[in-house]
């Protein structure tokens, strides 16, 4: 008998400033598939068949304040598992040639001597996303 009250994470909602933006880098890019939405708030439900990621458009993307996650209490930023390294330098591959994308770090040791790689970038609209080899 366990007294946790949770079992794992069911979505993670992200505030983003342009949804066709938001898909077409989680969908087109990373292979996501959209799920649903709600037109009227707006948002859409994109999942890689893991997790599930609710992209809700910002209210006024124009007065929008970016987050500072060294300033800012909240998501300092998402972490995704991929399978191994080949997947990580696939993702990398892929992530690191799209032109709204901003490179954080480059894949390298998660830490000094650590066999796990990972790297980190801003996606379309800010949002600070790390890439994580589940296995070596």
């Amino acid at each position: 008998m366990t007294d946790k009250l949770t079992c794992g994470v069911h979505h993670v909602g992200l505030t983003v400033p342009d949804l066709d933006q938001a898909r077409a880098f989680f969908c087109g890019v990373l292979g996501f598939d959209q799920v649903g939405g709600v037109p009227d708030y707006p948002s859409i439900f994109v999942t890689d068949g893991t997790i599930l990621l609710t992209l809700w458009r910002a209210e006024d993307p124009a007065t929008a304040r970016a987050f500072d996650r060294r300033h800012n209490i909240g998501l300092h930023h998402l972490s995704l598992a991929v399978a191994d390294d080949a997947a990580l330098d696939r993702a990398w591959d892929k992530v690191s040639q799209c032109a709204d994308v901003s490179i954080d770090a480059a894949p390298s040791p998660i830490q000094p001597g650590s066999a796990i790689r990972h790297f980190l970038i801003f996606v379309p609209g800010g949002i600070r996303l790390e890439f994580t080899a589940s296995s070596t």
